[in-house]
């Protein structure tokens, strides 16, 4: 069974002004396919073949002959867990349950975007920003290139892009203001609450 991109909920251009239609044209439909077509290449006729993506990471993680796979294979699952923490309809406040959390946690909601966006800006090279649960608790954590929080069983909840190829050519070197607009405007609170109850 071979990997395919996944369709969008959303048109390309449903998230402008704050990620434009030609930056998601190239993330999805050039980065993202790139990954799909290397993780199909890299598995075929392998012990891999067949498994799921979710699969072959937590196989691959601590696999240094199998590396360029994981790479492969935790972006492709990476940008596919993405593309659902965005929303043309994202931002303002979450469910009271979350918020909850969020408080119980960061003390407000305001100090949580505080936080995660610390945690993108300062975070050097390419890679991911991710709330996960873990211990009943939530946490923000950080990943480099294609890791991901399932390689170290924990559970991902939300998860934020900052490698440059998904905010430069709307931003250039303003990573921070990338930042505020997802938390700000495009994250999926929905999405987010459905990963709490699996």
């Amino acid at each position: 069974m071979k990997f395919t991109l996944p369709q969008l909920s959303y048109e390309y251009g449903d998230l402008e002004p704050h990620i434009s239609a030609k930056t998601m044209e190239l993330h999805h439909g050039k980065h993202h396919q790139g990954y799909v077509d290397k993780t199909n290449k890299l598995s075929e006729g392998t012990e891999f073949e067949g498994l799921s993506l979710e699969e072959i990471i937590k196989k691959t993680v601590k696999d240094v002959q199998n590396q360029s796979l994981f790479n492969n294979t935790g972006q492709t699952w990476n940008h596919n867990f993405f593309w659902k923490s965005l929303s043309p309809q994202g931002g303002g406040e979450p469910d009271k349950k979350i918020l909850k959390m969020i408080k119980a946690t960061y003390g407000s909601l305001d100090k949580f975007k505080q936080e995660f966006k610390e945690a993108g800006v300062t975070h050097f090279g390419s890679g991911w920003v991710w709330l996960i649960l873990e211990n009943g608790s939530i946490k923000i954590e950080n990943t480099a290139n294609g890791d991901n929080p399932i390689a170290h069983q924990q559970q991902p909840l939300i998860g934020l892009d900052i490698w440059e190829h998904a905010y430069y050519l709307d931003y250039q070197n303003k990573k921070p203001d990338y930042i505020d607009n997802f938390l700000n405007n495009l994250i999926n609170w929905r999405f987010l609450e459905d990963n709490l109850e699996v």
